[in-house]
């Protein structure tokens, strides 16, 4: 993960601001809020400016994915081309449903917070759409997750006395 935040760092620090780049950097799958926060520790963003800059990016693909990737998906799976594809994500992310569709709403707040790798927003959206969780109980999940996740990767990404003094 350090490596893409590098990437994307370098990549559109010369085209936007810094704080643009670290709201684009937590809207990208895989990276998300936790690679947002790390990279406006890297751009020495101050801690609460960070924050806000990374929630936002990282809530705005969450209502698509919970409403738009169940049709997408079926309409693409009727192509041959994106039929492997659509198939290979949705195999991947049901193989991380376990603990959605055992603890539900506190599951799903799990996942999404604790910081590990393949788990996020993006994927429990997805994960919580294919297994059918209605949006007015999934995305609440999703933003208490995210919640969690910014409290734990502020204090990785700026330390405890980081985040006490920015």
């Amino acid at each position: 993960m350090d490596s893409l935040v590098i990437w994307f760092t370098e990549t559109l620090g010369g085209v936007v601001s810094r704080e643009i780049t670290v709201f684009i950097i937590s809207m990208v799958p895989i990276l998300e809020l936790r690679g947002g926060l790390i990279a406006a520790s890297l751009l020495q963003i101050p801690i609460i400016k960070a924050i806000w800059y990374c929630v936002i990016g990282n809530i705005i693909p969450v209502p698509f994915i919970l409403l738009l990737i169940t049709p997408i998906f079926a309409w693409l799976k009727q192509t041959s081309l994106f039929r492997p594809l659509v198939e290979k994500l949705e195999h991947k992310a049901m193989g991380k449903s376990e603990q959605i569709e055992k603890y539900q709403f506190w599951g799903l707040v799990l996942f999404v917070g604790i910081p590990l790798p393949g788990t996020g927003a993006w994927t429990g959206s997805l994960i919580a759409s294919l297994l059918g969780v209605k949006f007015k109980k999934a995305f609440p999940a999703v933003i208490l997750g995210i919640v969690m996740a910014t409290i734990i990767m502020s204090i990785f990404s700026y330390g405890l006395l980081g985040a006490l003094i920015h």
